[in-house]
């Protein structure tokens, strides 16, 4: 009796190894345990066994079962696995799937499209510490004294500085328009360079404010060198940046640090000049001030106005 059921666990055990498919398997699974399957014959005739039989040959056969239904399982998993793999063939030249990258900040790459449109006309980029100093943000550039942009509601002083003047008072800095100075005293005339970076001031965060900004300083010092010239030259460098013509206005404005001096507004490139909400319904957007560095900037740095 016993030599029955090894014989039967072996070959059944070798059949379902043996299956290459799940098509195969599944006979397997039906000789042996389908309605008329050898095992399900074998439960089927406990009742006719010896009485001092019945019980250990059930329990035998029952242990086969479950071992034999356990092992049809695991081949079928098995099957199912390796026909995920080689279900399609393989074309081992298709290239493949990259990993996500990250991408630039849009401030990022406004600045670098902004540094190669003015590197094209031939501008130098100048870097500058992120500390300055009473005498070049406020001084050199004829700020009167009473400003109130020298005050600590807008300017960021450095601890250790509030009785301090001149050189010696330290803020992190409020614009970008000192470096101009500090470049033009150690490069002198004729100049071309552009200056980006962040600047400070004490604000209020809103959705038009914040303490930390970006600037993009650019500056000229040439002879000869019009009006005309400049709205051509910013209308170029903005068909640059924006990959086709942008109309612009000049108009007029006042800083202390030029003379005269202009705002630049430029066409809303959200609605084309039609209004919305990124131009507050107007079409226009300001963009940059500018005008002609003020006699007293220019002899600051060094230069001879005339």
């Amino acid at each position: 009796m016993l030599e029955e059921l090894v014989k039967l666990r072996e070959d059944a055990l070798a059949a379902i190894a043996g299956a290459a498919d799940r098509n195969l398997l599944d006979e397997v699974r039906q000789s042996l345990l389908g309605r008329k399957g050898l095992i399900t014959e074998l439960l089927k005739s406990v009742g006719k066994r010896p009485a001092e039989q019945r019980r250990s040959f059930g329990q035998e056969t029952n242990k086969i079962k479950k071992e034999v239904a356990e092992a049809i399982d695991q081949k079928e998993a098995e099957l199912l696995s390796t026909a995920s793999l080689f279900s399609r063939p393989v074309d081992l030249t298709v290239p493949g799937i990259m990993p996500q990258a990250g991408g630039l900040h849009p401030i990022t790459q406004m600045s670098y499209d902004l540094n190669d449109a003015f590197r094209s006309l031939g501008f130098e980029i100048y870097r500058e510490h992120e500390i300055s100093s009473e005498l070049y943000a406020f001084d050199y550039l004829n700020f009167p004294p009473d400003h109130p942009a020298r005050e600590t509601m807008d300017t960021y002083w450095l601890a250790g500085s509030e009785n301090e003047t001149g050189a010696s008072r330290l803020a992190l800095r409020p614009h970008l328009t000192g470096a101009s100075v500090r470049y033009l005293q150690q490069h002198g005339a004729p100049a071309r360079f552009v200056y980006p970076g962040r600047v400070y001031r004490n604000e209020t965060t809103d959705a038009n404010h914040e303490r930390a900004f970006y600037q993009y300083e650019a500056l000229i010092v040439e002879k000869d060198f019009s009006f005309a010239s400049g709205q051509l030259f910013v209308r170029t460098i903005l068909s640059k940046v924006f990959g086709h013509d942008v109309p612009v206005r000049m108009r007029a404005g006042f800083f202390p640090f030029v003379e005269p001096g202009f705002e630049i507004d430029m066409q809303c490139q959200v609605c084309l000049g039609q209004g919305c909400r990124t131009c507050k319904h107007v079409g226009w957007i300001e963009v940059m001030p500018g005008g002609v560095p003020h006699p007293n900037v220019l002899k600051a740095a060094g230069l001879d106005p005339d």
